[in-house]
């Protein structure tokens, strides 16, 4: 049994600057540093920064008066925003800049006078954030079928946005929907879908085809991960996604000649590490980075939490 692995693979530049706004943080001010939602969707992440001081809230009436707060990789709305400023409580954002891009999209839109509609998942923090952007003149829609539903004030003075972390084969197949009922829609200037999502979704789509089984380190809330697996299965492959290794059930693999492995963009090499150490343990003799995009984008800490010459 060989073991390939996509490249690139997990962690992007978003969820290492996100991480490092929580470790400095916590080495500047000390604990306890409360952070809005959990930081980045990766459960060994976020109880590694449990376990360093950081303290998960959902709301911010969690966080004491005069507490310091983190809002998450996924962004927030204007009013988490306008809250914190009313509670008095200190701020670092952690926002992927890739998402504070759709978010200064939308505000430009609305400023135009567009109603806007977001691709997006219902109830994912990326796209609550983005949504609450504004009050009213924003619709969210998940698939094709939703287009057709769509009532507009204004269906000539329409603009779309994306989440980040979305499938990029469903992402173009909704925003064709979109063109084709509303003619004059008006997109970004640059897809809003980034560059992480897209590397990692054609890593897999190069690497599924050669293997009998994908295997995805993952959380089962990571918007990104859980892509990755519906990519690996639309070519073909039968896909899986854990965790950890642990998750791995030895009869998915069972008789497979070619094992392929890719990760989240939240998911730490660690976990990647980890599993193929559980593979070579089921009989994996030889594992294969295969080639692929070398990432080189990097996003500044904010200026307070800035390493000295950095």
């Amino acid at each position: 049994m060989d073991v390939l692995l996509a490249s690139p693979r997990g962690f992007c530049a978003g969820v290492e600057r996100a991480i490092e706004i929580v470790e400095r943080a916590l080495e500047l001010h000390g604990a306890p540093i409360y952070v809005r939602h959990e930081i980045v969707h990766n459960k060994y992440v976020v109880d590694d920064l449990r376990a360093k001081g950081a303290v998960f809230v959902e709301e911010l009436d969690e966080v004491p008066a005069g507490g310091t707060v983190i809002f998450s990789a996924h962004g927030v709305s204007q009013q988490v925003r306008a809250d914190a400023e009313r509670r008095g409580l200190k701020v670092f954002d952690a926002t992927c800049p890739l998402v504070t891009k759709v978010h200064v999209e939308v505000s430009k839109m609305l400023r135009e006078g567009f109603e806007i509609v977001m691709i997006g998942h219902r109830g994912h923090p990326e796209a609550e954030g983005t949504m609450g952007q504004a009050i009213g003149r924003m619709h969210l829609v998940e698939t094709v079928e939703d287009v057709a539903k769509l009532h507009l004030a204004s269906p000539e003075r329409v603009a779309y946005v994306t989440q980040t972390t979305l499938s990029v084969d469903d992402a173009r197949a909704i925003v064709a929907a979109l063109k084709g009922r509303f003619p004059s829609i008006h997109g970004p200037k640059k897809d809003d879908i980034c560059y992480a999502t897209q590397n990692r979704q054609d890593a897999v789509k190069f690497m599924a085809p050669q293997c009998d089984v994908v295997i995805v380190v993952g959380s089962p809330n990571s918007s990104n991960s859980n892509r990755l697996r519906e990519v690996a299965q639309h070519m073909g492959a039968q896909a899986y996604m854990v965790d950890r290794a642990a998750d791995l059930k030895p009869e998915w693999i069972a008789g497979k000649r070619r094992i392929g492995v890719t990760a989240g963009a939240s998911a730490p090499q660690v976990l990647v590490d980890e599993l193929i150490a559980r593979l070579k343990a089921l009989g994996a003799q030889n594992v294969q980075t295969l080639p692929g995009i070398t990432e080189r984008v990097v996003f500044s800490l904010p200026r307070e939490l800035a390493r000295q010459g950095s």
